[in-house]
């Protein structure tokens, strides 16, 4: 069993907004293969299960809200005794321009707390991440309203963000880490402007 876990926060309040683009990318890849989604309130989650070259993939949503998305982590990696090598976390950075991505194997949480949460029940570091690139606030805004706000991009320019993301999930579990890290990382997808 491999674990994508996209972190957000649940509820429509929050649906749509920048801080839910790991939310928005397990639920495209759930969307693509026809997958459902299914509550499992003992693993804090919304579970979707889907299968990539015949190798079962979890696709997760904690439900605990971002600051506690390390509850699913752990419940998780316990009950289908998933090592660490076979999670990849996805989830929003504002450090990162818009459109860009950045794969890691391991690392300290970079000041988001979604992540800080799955380290801490995780006990580790290493943990696999894929940081989407949201772009920064303008000069002076709060970068709390602005990452709990609706994406300013078009929909079709955050559409193609969540498919880029996916390619690197996908690239990540079929071909490693090396690969998809040298595939995707400092690539600015180009972002469809019509």
């Amino acid at each position: 069993m491999r674990i994508v876990l996209g972190l957000g926060n649940p509820g429509a309040r929050y649906s749509g907004t920048r801080h839910n683009i790991g939310f928005m990318l397990v639920d495209y890849l759930a969307r693509r293969a026809g997958a459902e989604w299914a509550a499992s309130p003992r693993d804090h989650s919304m579970l979707a299960e889907v299968y990539w070259d015949c190798q079962p993939v979890l696709l997760v949503k904690p439900q605990t809200y971002m600051n506690h998305s390390g509850r699913a982590a752990r419940a998780l990696c316990t009950r289908f005794a998933v090592p660490l090598s076979d999670v990849l976390v996805a989830y929003d950075d504002f450090l990162l321009d818009f459109g860009r991505l950045r794969l890691r194997g391991r690392g300290s949480d970079g000041g988001h707390n979604g992540l800080s949460s799955v380290i801490e029940e995780l006990s580790s570091q290493n943990v696999p991440r894929l940081r989407l690139g949201i772009g920064q606030p303008p000069q002076g805004d709060d970068i709390v309203k602005y990452v709990l706000a609706p994406f300013s991009q078009s929909d079709r320019e955050v559409e193609t963000l969540v498919e880029w993301g996916a390619a690197a999930v996908e690239t990540y579990f079929a071909e490693g880490i090396g690969v998809a890290m040298n595939r995707f990382n400092g690539a600015l997808q180009q972002m469809d402007r019509k």
